[in-house]
């Protein structure tokens, strides 16, 4: 298992989950979450907390090196994630509650894929 360093060296610096901008923990965390919300007892409000934040996961992990170029499902998740995470696809106050869980669904389950992607690509633990 990787470490992440506290950045005094630069190779144990570049390889660090946390210099790299990527918690595993915290997003296997927030997927984890969002993925045991349940439609009928989840408030659009715990919802609308959730859009943004793992939105802006889902973008960091597409700046990463996920392995993609050789590999035709890598890239096709890497497009849904993109159309994922284009403002125009997100929820508005204008999206039914059922609509903004399933966004929501769809982005954890494909931060997740990438994750796992990202994992494998740089050596680390899987989450």
């Amino acid at each position: 298992m990787k470490m992440a360093s506290t950045g005094k060296t630069r190779e144990l610096g570049e390889a660090s989950e946390e210099n790299d901008g990527v918690s595993v923990a915290e997003i296997t965390s927030l997927t984890d979450t969002v993925l045991g919300f349940r439609l009928g007892t989840t408030t659009r409000t715990q919802l609308d907390g959730y859009v943004p934040r793992l939105a802006r996961e889902l973008n960091g992990l597409l700046g990463k090196e996920l392995g993609a170029e050789g590999d035709i499902e890598a890239q096709e998740l890497v497009r849904k994630a993109t159309r994922l995470v284009e403002l125009s696809a997100r929820p508005t106050v204008e999206t039914p509650t059922f609509g903004t869980f399933f966004y929501l669904r769809d982005v954890a389950n494909l931060t997740r894929r990438l994750l796992w992607l990202y994992t494998d690509r740089n050596g680390l633990d899987a989450p």
